[in-house]
């Protein structure tokens, strides 16, 4: 689709599923440790979770699927699989090439619901820290997504307005916090930029 930047002083790009095609080792660690925990493995509902803190999303499956496991052994679990294959990451061409494009046009931030640690490890793999002007990850925010405090204080970082900057997203729980700050968001879908989806 037609990728129009023109107005936007800022852009802020999450990172798994939009920069970095990492969803799939989220999910297959995911998958692992519902066969360890033998909880039911829901992909494509793990899969619209992103942007949610891997612990965050433990308690969401204990709400959904009703159970009582303990969220800290699901979290721990989940990031030992994860740690297993994360050097498997690879970038998402298009986005990628765009982050290129706009290299002293525009500010450039990551905002991401991977920690820290997660998040070093695959932006110093992928050399895209030299890329941005500010990361903002899991453990720079109280609230996450769909909360809006990782767009906004992104967009704090790089000195912008939230009606200045665009969020690029793959998740529906990414665009709602893209909403709730007040930002226009880009959906990538299949690894493609796909759809504008305008603010409130």
């Amino acid at each position: 689709m037609q990728v129009n930047l023109e107005t936007y002083k800022g852009i802020i790009f999450d990172m798994d599923g939009t920069l970095v095609n990492s969803m799939p080792l989220h999910l297959k660690a995911w998958q692992l440790t519902a066969e360890k925990f033998d909880f039911e493995y829901d992909e494509e509902w793990l899969y619209n979770q992103g942007g949610t803190p891997t612990y965050g999303i433990a308690e969401l499956i204990n709400a959904k699927q009703q159970r009582n496991l303990d969220p800290s052994a699901l979290a721990v679990s989940k990031r030992e699989f994860f740690d297993q294959i994360r050097h498997q990451v690879a970038l998402i061409p298009e986005t990628f090439a765009l982050l290129q494009q706009l290299q002293g046009q525009k500010k450039l931030a990551i905002g991401t619901g991977a920690d820290a640690s997660t998040t070093e490890f695959i932006l110093n793999t992928l050399d895209l820290l030299p890329l941005v002007d500010v990361v903002v990850n899991a453990n720079d925010v109280e609230r996450h997504k769909p909360e809006p405090d990782t767009f906004l204080l992104a967009a704090q970082k790089i000195g912008l307005t939230p009606d200045q900057c665009v969020v690029f997203e793959d998740t529906k729980t990414g665009l709602a916090a893209a909403q709730a700050a007040g930002m226009d968001c880009y959906l990538v879908i299949n690894n493609k930029i796909a759809r504008f989806v305008p603010k409130p």
